[in-house]
């Protein structure tokens, strides 16, 4: 700064301390028509109070600046005049802008933090989504990773597949590297909400093992905008969401064929991709039409019509079909020779029959002609239990309040293993007349106290009322265990006549709509389906089977239920509202 401009801003801020010119012109030793040039041509008269107050401790914080030796009073004075300084760029930002957070910081602190925890919200940066990615990589085995190139192939996959080969938790991996990736939403479908829940619990466990993360919320919303949505098939707004579409267990939905369309729906747009996949259920259901192009050629032209091979020849590696989907069966042969390695098939083969491996585990679709409990009957039983049972909360640790329930338990007849069903009878004062399964376990592995055990933790949890133990064989010294901490334990010993008797108890449940389970709960209705009616050794007399000794386990779960009935007396049938007669149904 040359003299003259020194002077200048001498004159300028004398005449800001209230001098005139004409005292600044001899003050300064400077002509008077000079000093006014400077007042009118720099406009001191217009500067605002702020400006003036900055430029006067702007002066005297660059004086005290250039002193070599600084008292600590001059120190204290510079400390005093910065904070001055700040003060007055604040007054005027708040002059310019109008935020309260330009005057007072710690508003503008407050409103970040909370913008920053708001974007923070399930967050994870680069590396994070290419840790996922990477584990998600490492983990495939060849079906998966088949499935996984399907994506580029066509916008609809459609799997039929053995059971236990790890597709839901394959595509609850899939959807959320998609989404992490590329910010698209993605929709989960299953039979009910709490079945469609198991893909939320698989993607939160990864996220977590991966990066340490707890994705949050329901739906899952990402910091990317992704949303990902785990809904059932009682929704009332499904068709309002929008993504990359999943349906679980499509084979077992009521009213497949009609829900399809909600679904498909919201895949509508070419961007999006819908993903079919399940294992079979029975050849009369509208699923089986819908795999094997029967659904496609419905109502067109006989010239019109294709063929379709959904052979395990033709399909064994996947291939575009004539309706433009791409199609895939995945045995447990196929899953093994893909390198999964969780199935020692020769043990399966002696554990299950010829018909019920076939269906469980080679993606064969079942015929129920010969079952006694008919699908159809049984699909109207399967509720989406999430919506449906405001009074249960599975998560809670009384989760049926202190209301009465019935425990069933039934031993399988290879190995330590069990099936133990909890079942809710009607409420009292209640005119629904519906019991209900509202737990299911699998013990596997465990020895007689392990199993009462299980039992025992179930009394703490719930006001059990009746527990029914098949005893015959090796259920009776888990029946001596229980009966010891529940006296009122039954046993139920095996016979024609008992065997009977459950049957019908729970056939006339199941025929007047008054058995209940989730929808989700597949292997519910396949337990019942394999319950046969036939003749005794000796031909004499016709009783029921499900062969359910070394050749199968599966129906395991259906016989608990059917224990944990017995507590109900046939008179009980009468009651039923809505409904006339009673007794049993005739059978033979």
């Amino acid at each position: 700064m040359d003299a003259s401009d020194d002077t200048r801003l001498k004159a300028r801020n004398l005449f800001w301390q209230g001098y005139s010119p004409a005292e600044i012109s001899r003050t300064l030793g400077v002509p008077y028509g000079t000093v006014d040039a400077w007042k009118r041509r720099d406009k001191w008269d217009d500067a605002p109070v702020v400006v003036r107050i900055e430029a006067h401790i702007e002066t005297r914080l660059m004086r005290l600046i250039a002193k070599d030796a600084k008292t600590p009073g001059d120190i204290a004075e510079m400390d005093q005049l910065a904070r001055i300084l700040e003060r007055t760029a604040r007054v005027q930002n708040f002059a310019r802008t109008g935020r309260e957070s330009d005057l007072n910081p710690e508003i503008g602190k407050r409103a970040e933090g909370r913008k920053r925890k708001k974007e923070d919200k399930n967050a994870l940066t680069e590396e994070q989504v290419e840790a996922l990615t990477d584990a998600f990589d490492r983990r495939l085995w060849a079906y998966q990773r088949r499935w996984f190139e399907a994506r580029k192939k066509c916008r609809v996959r459609n799997i039929l597949k053995s059971r236990q080969i790890g597709a839901t938790f394959y595509f609850a991996h899939e959807a959320l590297i998609d989404a992490v990736q590329t910010g698209d939403n993605q929709i989960f479908l299953s039979a009910s909400k709490a079945q469609a829940h198991v893909f939320r619990e698989y993607i939160i466990q990864f996220v977590k093992d991966v990066t340490g993360v707890l994705l949050k919320g329901d739906p899952i919303t990402l910091w990317n905008g992704a949303t990902l949505y785990f809904l059932g098939t009682n929704s009332k707004t499904a068709q309002s969401y929008h993504g990359h579409v999943y349906l679980d267990e499509y084979a077992w939905i009521s009213k497949f064929l009609e829900f399809r369309k909600v679904a498909s729906a919201m895949a509508t747009h070419k961007k999006w991709r819908i993903t079919y996949f399940s294992t079979p259920s029975t050849l009369n259901h509208e699923a089986h039409a819908f795999w094997s192009g029967a659904a496609f050629n419905k109502g067109r032209a006989k010239d019109d019509r294709v063929e379709f091979d959904v052979s395990h020849t033709a399909l064994k590696d996947g291939a575009v079909c004539p309706d433009g989907q791409w199609r895939q069966i995945v045995t447990v042969e196929d899953a093994v020779a893909g390198g999964c390695d969780l199935f020692d098939i020769n043990q399966l083969r002696l554990e299950y029959n010829d018909q019920d491996f076939a269906n469980l585990f080679m993606a064969v679709w079942v015929d129920d002609a010969a079952s006694y409990f008919g699908f159809e009957e049984l699909r109207r039983c399967m509720v989406d239990s999430w919506d449906e049972w405001g009074d249960f909360d599975r998560h809670a640790a009384r989760p049926f309040r202190d209301q009465p329930v019935w425990v069933g338990y039934d031993p399988a007849k290879t190995g330590d293993n069990a099936s133990i069903v909890v079942v809710a009878p009607p409420l009292r004062g209640s005119n629904s007349g519906i019991y209900r399964v509202l737990e299911k376990l699998f013990v596997t592995g465990a020895d007689w106290e392990s199993q009462a055990g299980t039992i025992r933790g179930l009394c703490q949890r719930y006001n059990v009322e009746h527990i029914g133990i098949d005893s015959t064989t090796i259920g009776q010294g888990v029946f001596e265990l229980v009966r010891r901490f529940f006296p009122a334990a039954r046993q139920i010993v095996y016979s024609v006549d008992v065997k009977t008797r459950l049957v019908l108890k729970a056939k006339q449940l199941v025929s007047r709509r008054r058995l209940a389970f989730d929808a989700g709960w597949s292997d519910v209705a396949l337990a019942f389906m394999a319950i046969r009616q036939t003749a005794t050794p000796s031909g004499r007399q016709a009783t029921f089977a499900a062969t359910r000794s070394a050749e199968i386990g599966h129906a395991d779960v259906a016989w608990a239920i059917m224990h944990a009935l017995d507590k109900l007396e046939f008179t009980d049938f009468d009651q039923a509202p809505g409904r006339a007669g009673g007794g049993f149904v005739e059978i033979f």
